[in-house]
């Protein structure tokens, strides 16, 4: 395709996959844009007209896409290409014009090894048979992706069956010693209300509630966590004990108290993630991980409102797997998969991360 020929939307989301970009951005007055390993690329295309943009967007959306764009300024669903690759599209307006994001999503479910998360911690995590585990972070952390390496991993190892709730779907499962059903919002089902409302009826052992966006969402995923059923979500939120938080925080102040026990009750862990520059070529990104876990002390101290105090205790009790962001980015420094650079551009503290890195510079002395 020449330069200063018009494209397609297929062609643009083809050139996503061959330079192995994770994202396609479309705005007027830029060229394509592709982010490869977290970097901005412009494409040496044409410059992209508003109404060549619009056009580009029509090409792929649904009659509900179109509806949403129209009514509430955005519109986000699933494409697939001919070729079988996957993409979480998102149009939006802006300045009154429409711009394009296309998130590519990987084709092949990566392992926790592959991912370089903690394996023991979350494979003893998906073993759990009730429960609320909650990802965190900001968007582009790479949530949706260790969550799909949780299913699978119980897919593969748990006779059950998996229901997903997503708004659009990002990873297509099969059926191992599990059977997965997967409902698209909008495609399958109205709403997330509905699918929600339905969800228990639909006899399921392991749930993926996309994301908990208001309080309905959060009420019908601690209800099946209550009844025997193992929920994974997600939440916006920059720490593990945040999340905890930002949940209460869709509530009235009347009603947190029993929100409060709840959560309490039939939490699992909260894992949350900020994605990094790999130190190796070969491995473009890595997460650094916070883990909290239930135990009796920090499950008190969500009862009596103290979540203030539980980032100490994730920081003291190891045993269990839970460690935070300080220490997880001081393993990354030492292990030589992050430059230290980056990890102090992203630590909560950087003083803290410091005399992390110097207490293990210590400790290899002490060993050697």
């Amino acid at each position: 395709m020449p330069d200063n020929a018009t494209p397609r939307m297929t062609d643009l989301l083809a050139l996503a996959v061959r330079r192995e970009a994770s994202d396609l951005h479309l705005k007027e007055g830029q060229p394509p844009i592709l982010r490869i390993n977290g970097e901005i690329i412009q494409t040496p295309m044409a410059i992209l007209t508003s109404r060549e943009i619009a056009d580009l967007a029509d090409q792929v959306m649904t009659p509900r896409s179109r509806t949403d764009l129209e009514t509430i300024g955005s519109a986000e669903f699933s494409y697939m290409t001919d070729s079988g690759d996957r993409f979480r599209i998102t149009v939006y307006r802006q300045r009154g014009v429409v711009s394009v994001a296309a998130r590519r999503v990987v084709r092949s479910i990566r392992t926790f090894d592959d991912l370089h998360l903690p394996t023991v911690t979350l494979q003893r995590i998906s073993q759990a048979r009730q429960g609320l585990v909650i990802f965190c972070g900001t968007a582009g952390s790479g949530k949706s992706t260790s969550i799909a390496a949780c299913l699978n991993y119980i897919n593969q190892h748990r006779r059950c069956h998996i229901v997903t709730l997503e708004d659009p779907i990002e990873f297509v499962f099969e059926d191992h010693l599990a059977f997965v059903d997967q409902r698209e919002i909008g495609t399958d089902v109205a709403s997330f209300e509905v699918a929600l409302k339905v969800l228990m009826r639909e006899d399921p052992d392991v749930v993926l509630v996309g994301e908990l966006r208001d309080r309905g969402a959060v009420t019908a995923a601690l209800r099946a966590a209550e009844t025997t059923r193992l929920v994974f979500t997600t939440v916006h939120a920059a720490s593990a004990p945040g999340a905890i938080v930002r949940l209460l925080d869709l509530f009235p102040p009347d009603e947190r108290f029993i929100i409060r026990q709840s959560v309490a009750a039939n939490f699992v862990a909260v894992i949350c993630q900020k994605l990094l520059p790999g130190a190796d070529a070969a491995v473009p990104l890595v997460p650094a991980t916070e883990v909290m876990i239930s135990t009796p002390t920090i499950c008190k101290m969500i009862r009596d409102s103290e979540e203030s105090h539980i980032a100490g205790l994730i920081a003291a009790d190891t045993d269990l797997g839970m460690h935070d962001f300080t220490q997880d980015l001081a393993r990354l420094i030492r292990e030589e998969w992050v430059d230290p650079k980056a990890a102090y551009e992203v630590a909560p503290n950087p003083e803290a991360l410091k005399m992390a890195v110097r207490g293990i510079d210590v400790m290899k002395g002490t060993l050697r």
